[in-house]
């Protein structure tokens, strides 16, 4: 029984979203599923997939909060 964790940030896909929309984790849903079915011959009925949203300031990257970091980085390339 494969159980699958997808972590997505909490920002939405396109400008004006928040968060992934339940067609998109749908979409995941059975795209990971139908993966590990074509490539582990694992029944989609046994699959598992958990998709876990993380908020915006819940994690970082480059030793800052990741709004600090975007900031640093859009100054140091001009934006």
């Amino acid at each position: 029984m494969p159980i699958v964790t997808i972590q997505v940030t909490r920002e939405g896909s396109k400008p004006g979203r928040d968060s992934v929309t339940a067609d998109e984790k749908a979409a995941l849903i059975k795209g990971v599923s139908e993966l590990l079915f074509d490539v582990l011959n694992k029944p989609l009925e046994s699959t598992f997939v958990i998709i876990d949203e993380v908020a915006l300031e819940d994690w970082g990257w480059g030793g800052l909060p990741v709004p600090e970091y975007r900031r640093k980085l859009a100054q140091s390339s001009g934006k």
